[in-house]
């Protein structure tokens, strides 16, 4: 990957967006642009369940253009689902070039707890170097540490770190040759 775009959908903080692309430009050695905001995506809203089905975010994605050795990240504040799952993090085009996270349930208010800035930076850029990691091939990883590794509740994002275990980076750095 030798460049990732930041697509805001609906609204999100731009000083969060900024910290991230310098978290990803880092992660990756990769150049991040902070695209233009699209608008919310009422397309994928399910109003029986009042969430937004990720993969049809996914879809509409697709149709970007985008060169071969880019990744778009869209990034959003509104809850996120999958049809077998209560709710998502994110989700990517596994070896594609597309994938999405949401804020919605990385901030400590959804939970009922008071803000906090930094921990909501630090569970969205490991959420959004997983899901990239899914466009570059990479599957989920068996150590708990690893930013690969499956995610199913906030607690198990705080336990990661925010960067492949080696065996993951040699994967993502396969990639790139």
């Amino acid at each position: 990957m030798n460049s990732i775009q930041l697509l805001p959908i609906g609204t999100v903080d731009q000083s969060l967006l900024e910290r991230l692309s310098k978290a990803l430009t880092a992660e990756f050695i990769a150049g991040c642009e902070v695209l233009e905001s699209a608008p919310e995506p009422s397309f994928a809203l399910n109003m029986a369940r009042q969430q937004y089905s990720s993969t049809e975010i996914l879809a509409s994605m697709t149709d970007r253009p985008v060169s071969a050795e880019a990744r778009i990240l869209a990034v959003t504040s509104v809850d996120l689902y999958i049809p077998i799952l209560t709710f998502v993090f994110g989700e990517a085009q596994l070896n594609g070039r597309c994938a999405v996270v949401s804020t919605s349930r990385l901030r400590q208010e959804f939970y009922g707890l008071p803000a906090n800035a930094s921990l909501l930076v630090e569970r969205l850029v490991k959420e959004s170097v997983h899901e990239l990691g899914h466009t570059l091939g990479i599957s989920h990883c068996v150590n708990y540490e690893c930013v690969m590794a499956s995610s199913h509740a906030v607690e198990l994002i705080d336990l990661k770190q925010r960067s492949f275990c080696r065996a993951c980076r040699a994967r993502a750095l396969a990639f790139r040759k």
